[in-house]
């Protein structure tokens, strides 16, 4: 019996309430471009959550195609020089 009740203790303590998800969700939008231009004052959490993963997937593209340029631009350049050999252990 007394480890039902425990358990039921930490079901209910790691429980996160409805002002703490208001408020996570206030952080995140602040976060997102797209709400910092337009001040809208009631936004739904499944929106808010939806843009968030859009602006992910869009940084992430944003980051394949700088790698990809960096990529090329690496290629092109003289891998005997110093400042190359640099820039490669940075990025390995």
């Amino acid at each position: 019996m007394a480890s039902r009740r425990s358990r039921s203790t930490q079901a209910t303590s790691s429980r996160i309430t409805d002002e703490q998800i208001a408020d996570l969700l206030a952080k995140l939008q602040a976060l997102l471009p797209e709400y910092r231009i337009r001040s809208t004052d009631r936004v739904s959490a499944a929106e808010v959550l939806q843009d968030a993963c859009n602006h992910i997937r869009s940084l992430q593209r944003e980051v394949d195609g700088l790698s990809g340029r960096l990529a090329q631009l690496l290629a092109m350049t003289d891998s005997s020089n110093a400042q190359t050999a640099v820039i490669r252990s940075l990025l390995m």
